[in-house]
């Protein structure tokens, strides 16, 4: 019966690993992290972001939209942005493409929160500003259900000063942004304040997991909502606080990759993380081959392609890296 036991056991978990292949693809044009990409037009969309590598004097952040071609491997340039811009919520949601909040310079510093809603316009192959959030709003993240974008957590200024990074607070934010009317209501506020978390969509639910918060430190706390209920719920944590990590649903399961630390001098999670949505249990799949954070991550082709970051903690190190995971 033991023999019976160990063979089910690793049984199980090999097909919780599956067969896990990387494939380095062509660098970005202009290495950034601190982004959140999109799939817009079967191509993949980044906009602005912050670098190690980009002068003080523009504040380190980029204006560049770069927009990757898989079936070519190709990086090109599409339309910039109107300022530099990084933390910014990319969204594509019905044949539209939108940019959320995110810092620009303004006020006299280089972390100053916004509160523009952009939306690319094809015909003029320009950005225009369609409407304001309630709040000026950063290192938040997203989900698309039933058609609409759903902002959550982040950061916001506790006060009439908003040009440095500490003049932002964390947020328990929850809008809920309709593109065809462009008004924003509330939903019920995630269960905690925090910043820099990653969320996903699955099977018409949102999942909200990881992050930070300034005073306590990474979360691994996982949470799901229900649109039609309206209720939050708890799920199973992450086996490793992070927080500036990406994450991606692919062949029914949910993947955490990277993220940050700033215990004993900091450092950048390698380890790479499935969450079984049936099984509800957390397993490593092997290790990331550039771990980084502020890192995004998007599922085109049946895989999940994880885009720029830093592979130091902060702004440090940033790095051009395009990787694509492959699950068998």
């Amino acid at each position: 019966m033991r023999l019976v036991y160990l063979f089910c056991a690793l049984l199980s978990f090999q097909l919780m690993a599956g067969s896990l292949s990387w494939q380095k693809k062509a660098d970005l044009l202009v290495p950034v992290q601190e982004i959140y990409p999109a799939v817009f037009q079967g191509e993949i969309y980044v906009a602005g972001g912050l670098s190690s590598e980009l002068p003080k004097q523009q504040g380190q952040m980029t204006d560049a939209v770069q927009i990757y071609n898989a079936k070519t491997n190709t990086w090109r340039y599409g339309p910039a942005l109107p300022e530099g811009r990084h933390h910014g919520q990319l969204v594509a949601v019905k044949e539209q493409l939108f940019l959320f909040g995110g810092f620009i310079q303004a006020n006299g510093g280089n972390w100053s929160a916004s509160a523009d809603v952009l939306k690319l316009d094809l015909q003029q192959q320009r950005w225009l500003k369609v409407a304001s959030l309630p709040q000026p709003l950063s290192e938040t993240v997203s989900w698309v259900l039933e058609g609409r974008v759903h902002l959550l957590s982040g950061r916001s200024p506790v006060s009439e000063a908003n040009a440095q990074w500490q003049d932002q607070a964390d947020v328990a934010i929850h809008w809920v942004f309709d593109p065809d009317s462009l008004i924003i209501t509330t939903a019920p506020a995630v269960p905690q304040a925090k910043n820099s978390a990653a969320a996903v969509v699955y099977e018409g639910k949102g999942y909200l997991l990881g992050g930070r918060q300034v005073q306590a430190g990474n979360k691994a706390d996982v949470h799901s909502f229900d649109a039609k209920n309206q209720q939050w719920q708890a799920l199973a944590s992450m086996p490793e606080a992070q927080a500036g990590l990406a994450a991606a649903v692919l062949n029914g399961k949910l993947w955490a990759l990277g993220g940050e630390f700033f215990q004993q001098g900091g450092g950048v999670f390698h380890k790479v993380w499935a969450y079984s949505f049936t099984g509800q249990r957390w397993q490593q799949q092997g290790d990331m081959p550039t771990p980084r954070h502020g890192l995004g991550a998007v599922v085109l082709d049946n895989s999940i392609y994880l885009i720029g970051g830093a592979t130091a903690v902060g702004l440090k190190q940033t790095s051009a890296v395009v990787e694509q995971l492959m699950v068998q």
